[in-house]
């Protein structure tokens, strides 16, 4: 028994037809394998794609991969007072047309020798100058120890 197949093809408003040589039903391609042909071979070959395809299964478990983390850059340091806990403002940056972006506020940190007097010392901060007020009013002592700041480790 003879069967010709046709594959249409579609591309835009036009349509072909192509036809594809008549195939014979005993000839037919079949991708079942018996058992026989799989166990002397060992994989089965695809006669549509040439594909090997094993059954044969090797497991081998993955070894766990111990490195050592180390970070390619230092950590930064960010921009919040360690005093006061003040960071940055999000607000909108207007135009004259009105027109508002976000923008940041960030806070007036700087840098500073602060005389320790228990440490008999100078200790160098990165303070806001809100933060720097306060420690002028109530003492270098009172206000690390109200933040939680060990002056002793600076």
């Amino acid at each position: 028994m003879a069967a010709s197949i046709t594959l249409g093809v579609f591309s835009g408003n036009t349509s072909t037809r192509i036809g594809l040589p008549k195939v014979d039903s005993s000839n037919r391609l079949s991708l079942k394998t018996n058992a026989s042909a799989l166990s002397d071979l060992g994989f089965v070959t695809s006669q549509l794609t040439g594909l090997k395809i094993s059954n044969v299964v090797s497991f081998q478990p993955a070894r766990p991969i111990f490195t050592k983390f180390s970070p390619a850059l230092q950590p930064v340091a960010r921009r919040i007072c360690p005093f006061t806990g003040k960071k940055a403002n999000r607000a909108n940056k207007v135009s004259f047309s009105n027109h508002k972006t976000k923008k940041l506020q960030f806070v007036n940190l700087q840098y500073k020798r602060v005389w320790w007097e228990a440490g008999k010392r100078f200790v160098k901060l990165r303070l806001s100058t809100k933060a720097l007020k306060t420690i002028e009013k109530n003492g270098l002592d009172a206000v690390a120890k109200k933040a939680g700041i060990d002056l002793r480790k600076l």
